[in-house]
């Protein structure tokens, strides 16, 4: 007898699941134990497992996709078994999609579908690739950059593209082979999650009609229209693009990819004097990369500005130009950073306490354990040791604010702000609090080189418990951070300076630091505050009571 699987609750908080993947397809044998699918939560990824054995008649939630806890995921049973009452039964939308080996409900199905025109089925060994649900919060992607091109042969497991997700950039593999047909969404454009993204199968399938099939024959027919009409601007006529090409010297307006003017203002070319290759006189990178200036575009240049002159001054000389300004799309981490924190920031009552370290101890300490063989530590390591065993004697700073309860965390697991191309990462250190200043400094470069790499994985950016921030490394003396939430503080970590102190009564060279710690006024009043950085300092100013 056929078994139905619902979506799993995973986690003590989880209200739905997205699939990341599924290890089986329908049709595969499954026993007992068998792993059938990557469910992404709120808090991590995890391997499902079936308590079932038999044929895997039906999948209800496709990869990428989310649905709430208890919704169908999935049939197990007999192979052949008619499954049509319990697809009936769920009430998903996804049941007439699967009822090919069921009859009886293909036969409910046929009066339905008679009053629309003959339906276009996807050609055999033909895939639809959609925007992939690439963290537990991403509500749609931007195509960073794509990896292969239209007519290019994939194989499993290439990378196909790079996403921008609200939390990072990442790379997305295929998990099919075949060539790629078409491209969805463009380098630099934003579509939200199940979107079309690609489609791979055998060269030579007609595309149009591949479209047509996926979108239900609607607006497919203009998609298809868009990418057939890319090589017919090829054959314009010469009188129309000498019109686009004067509405591009007219500066009313310059048909120019983001790449190209990328590349022209880094190399200092006027764009008004390329000419475009691509469609509608587009100027793309190729066409900036060849342009070479003549004799010809800068003599009236310089003619213009010799006969505006008032004076026997050299053109050279002369202040020439032109205001200029543009509009750069912003990126789906870039949204999401300044909604999160702006969320912070006007939410939390911040307020701030700043302290100066004494380094001296620890300079030496770092240059003792830093002469031992294979071991080497920073200050930065130092730092995050020193809060992690700071936070354990100082609970209150190591909450949440939850409105009618504070949330008191047991566990220290620390947030370390990462600079990246594109904005700004948390990676987390689970446990902070356990680990020695050399598992500190190793875990720190792991996580840090592969959130820098794109290779940190979602999950290794969740579950922060206290943040630190450290601009020290730029020459930065001090500053504030705006709190990570759900934190309820942040330290800011300042360079190491070498400045006049007083010492036993008289003034000499020594070397501080400054940090300041942002609170959350709700969780952590001040007099918690400056006693946490009391203890902080004092580990820092004894580095050895961090070694007992």
């Amino acid at each position: 007898m056929a078994e139905v699987i619902n979506m799993p609750r995973l986690s003590d908080t989880m209200e739905e699941g997205t699939v990341a993947k599924w290890l089986k397809k329908v049709g595969d044998k499954v026993e007992e134990g068998d792993i059938l699918a990557e469910i992404e939560t709120d808090k991590a990824t995890m391997e499902f497992e079936s308590f079932h054995e038999g044929t895997l008649l039906h999948i209800g939630i496709q990869e990428g996709d989310g649905a709430p806890v208890d919704s169908l995921l999935a049939i197990i049973g007999e192979e052949g078994e008619d499954i049509s009452a319990l697809l009936n039964g769920s009430g998903s939308s996804e049941s007439k999609k699967e009822t090919a080996d069921a009859p009886e409900a293909k036969a409910k199905e046929a009066p339905a579908a008679e009053p629309a025109s003959a339906p276009v089925e996807i050609p055999e060994g033909v895939e639809i690739i959609t925007m992939p649900r690439l963290s537990d919060t991403m509500e749609e992607g931007t195509v960073a950059s794509w990896l292969k091109k239209v007519g290019d042969k994939v194989e499993e497991g290439d990378i196909l593209a790079e996403i921008e997700t609200d939390k990072a950039t990442m790379e997305f593999e295929s998990f099919y082979s075949g060539t790629l047909l078409h491209i969805g969404i463009q380098e630099g454009e934003g579509a939200p999650v199940d979107s079309l993204l690609a489609i791979i199968g055998p060269e030579g399938t007609d595309v149009d009609a591949v479209l047509k099939a996926q979108a239900g024959g609607g607006s497919s027919s203009s998609a298809a229209a868009k990418e057939e009409a890319a090589p017919k601007t090829e054959t314009k006529t010469e009188e129309t693009a000498k019109t686009e090409s004067a509405t591009s010297q007219d500066r009313s307006r310059i048909f120019v990819s983001p790449l190209a003017k990328k590349i022209a203002e880094e190399k200092g070319i006027d764009l008004t004097n390329v000419k475009g290759s691509g469609d509608n006189g587009r100027i793309v990178k190729r066409d900036v990369e060849s342009y070479q200036p003549s004799q010809t575009t800068a003599t009236p240049a310089a003619e213009k500005s010799a006969g505006t002159a008032t004076a026997p001054v050299a053109p050279i000389s002369l202040p020439v130009g032109e205001e200029s300004m543009e509009e750069v799309k912003n990126s789906t981490m870039r949204k999401v950073i300044a909604k999160r924190l702006g969320e912070s920031k006007f939410t939390a009552p911040h307020y701030y306490l700043t302290i100066e370290v004494d380094m001296e101890n620890a300079m030496a300490s770092r240059s003792q354990i830093n002469n031992l063989p294979d071991t080497k530590v920073s200050f930065n390591d130092m730092v995050l040791k020193a809060c992690a065993m700071a936070l354990k004697k100082h609970p209150q700073v190591n909450t949440s604010w939850n409105v009618d309860t504070t949330v008191y965390k047991h566990h220290v697991h620390m947030g370390v702000a990462v600079a990246v191309d594109e904005g700004l990462v948390v990676p987390v250190i689970k446990f902070a609090d356990q680990l020695s200043l050399t598992q500190l400094g190793t875990a720190v470069k792991d996580l840090a080189g592969r959130a820098r790499s794109k290779k940190i994985a979602p999950n290794e950016m969740e579950g922060s418990t206290f943040t630190v921030s450290n601009l020290g490394m730029f020459g930065i003396q001090e500053f504030t951070s705006i709190i990570n939430q759900p934190n309820s503080a942040i330290l800011s970590v300042g360079a190491i300076v070498e400045k006049p102190v007083v010492k036993n009564g008289q003034i000499v060279v020594g070397n501080t630091m400054k940090v300041t710690l942002a609170c959350d006024h709700r969780t952590v009043d001040g007099a918690t505050g400056a006693q946490f950085l009391q203890t902080l300092r004092a580990y820092l100013e004894n580095p050895v009571t961090m070694l007992a």
